[in-house]
């Protein structure tokens, strides 16, 4: 097996398992089995498990991104694209394996004490913060509208991995409806910022 191979495969199982059991509570044995990779190979791959931990948030970041920009794409007008989120979310919360954000759940078991997991999670935030931003600027609305949409998929992700219920993602998304209808009825467009 070349090295690519064996990445992949300890990555996904290292994901697998923290996300459904926390990065504190998996040891590198877990992963080890899970992978079918030895744990000299994995080491020789990962020096560390902060190592492993950044690997499967940058492959976590790999999903999101292709996640979202396909809910977004489906839909037809700047509007709806900027709804589309909420919509994504939705259909995540609703997967069976469902536990919350693996980038709030690996900062708030990490975000402490790991630099470098805390960027890796930081960075994902800032990215998917930037995306929205390009979402509102599309649609004409200030940037203040942006910040506020990112906060209420925040939101909504923690609600959901707290509460067990999906809902959390329609009602975040009646309430961007709501902010966004309400930039629009204002006539509040980014030139006016």
């Amino acid at each position: 097996m070349d090295d690519e191979t064996a990445r992949d495969q300890v990555v996904t199982a290292a994901d697998r398992l923290f996300y459904a059991h926390g990065v504190h509570a998996v040891g590198m044995d877990a992963v080890r089995a899970e992978a079918q990779v030895s744990l000299k190979r994995i080491y020789s791959l990962f020096p560390s498990k902060d190592d492993l931990v950044v690997a499967v948030l940058h492959h976590r970041t790999e999903q999101w991104a292709t996640g979202l920009e396909a809910a977004v794409r489906a839909a037809a007008t700047p509007r709806d694209r900027l709804l589309a989120v909420f919509d994504f979310l939705d259909a995540w919360f609703r997967e069976d394996d469902f536990r919350g954000c693996a980038f709030i759940n690996s900062f708030g078991e990490l975000g402490a004490t790991s630099p470098a997991v805390a960027e890796a999670v930081r960075a994902q935030k800032a990215a998917f913060q930037e995306y929205v931003l390009g979402l509102v600027r599309e649609e004409g609305l200030p940037d203040v509208v942006a910040a506020q949409l990112a906060i209420l998929a925040e939101g909504a992700q923690t609600t959901a991995a707290i509460s067990g219920d999906p809902a959390a993602a329609a009602q975040a998304r009646e309430a961007a409806a709501v902010l966004v209808d309400a930039a629009l009825a204002r006539g509040e467009h980014a030139s006016t910022v």
